[in-house]
């Protein structure tokens, strides 16, 4: 069955290099409203590159990147600078400044893209950190916190400006499995109660078939997208080799993960 949810990010035939060296090529793919969409493959396929391109850091070599029809890089840096405040991204760390408190960290997009007054601000800090379940912490500094519990922070200060699109690169990554399934379910909930369209770069396979309902799965030697589809019907349904290695946790013929 057709999924007929509007097409909120769209990327026709693009090729990522730095300078002569491609990353990838020939890709392809649209992401759904509302959906989760994962980006897989193994180490070093191109999975960050991939979401750095899609959040406006790196230019595609060749090829068109559309979001909500619109052509990304066609427009000036002013226009693109405005579709931008509709992405929010977690990094894997967190991406926290160390010299600030919580509460300051979410403010920040505040501060710098509205004319909101600080009581305001306040408000909605509290209220992005209550979302989060971090409401508590807001006048700590992220060295007084667990590495889960930045992670949220960070998760926090990327809604801050109420995006419509969330990019999330490797989220669950040092955490341990039950904090990991905590944020899995916090993803859940930011889908389906803010209405958000999702982006995750993952290996963390359990995740994955948790929440993911799209994907594509990029292939690090011949540089091109093997498969698309969700992790489960991945895992289930395609007879690519490198596919079924990384959805099975099994060794390829070269011994590659």
């Amino acid at each position: 069955m057709s999924d007929t949810r509007p097409t909120v990010l769209s990327m026709k035939d693009v090729t990522l290099a730095f300078g002569p060296k491609v990353i990838q090529k020939n890709i392809t793919l649209d992401v759904k409203k509302g959906s989760i969409f994962a980006v897989m493959g193994g180490s070093g396929c191109g999975k960050s590159t991939l979401l750095k391109s899609m959040i406006g850091l790196l230019r595609p070599t060749t090829g068109e990147y559309l979001v909500d029809g619109v052509p990304y890089w066609d427009g000036s840096e002013a226009e693109r600078t405005e579709l931008n405040h509709r992405f929010g991204v977690l990094f894997q760390s967190g991406a926290l400044w160390s010299s600030m408190t919580i509460g300051e960290n979410v403010a920040l997009p505040l501060q710098m893209f509205t004319d909101l007054k600080p009581d305001v601000i306040r408000r909605l800090v509290e209220l992005k950190l209550g979302f989060v379940g971090m409401l508590q912490a807001i006048d700590l500094q992220p060295s007084e916190i667990s590495g889960g519990m930045r992670k949220r922070a960070g998760l926090a200060r990327a809604i801050a400006l109420d995006p419509d699109v969330l990019f999330f690169d490797e989220p669950s990554a040092g955490l341990d499995p039950i904090t990991s399934a905590r944020l899995d379910d916090l993803i859940l909930n930011l889908r389906d109660g803010l209405g958000a369209t999702i982006v995750i770069v993952s290996h963390e396979l359990s995740s994955l078939f948790h929440i993911a309902d799209d994907g594509i799965f990029l292939d690090a030697k011949t540089k091109i997208p093997i498969a698309h589809g969700s992790p489960r019907d991945l895992r289930d349904h395609c007879d690519e080799p490198q596919v079924h290695a990384f959805m099975h946790r099994e060794r390829d013929e070269e011994g590659r993960n």
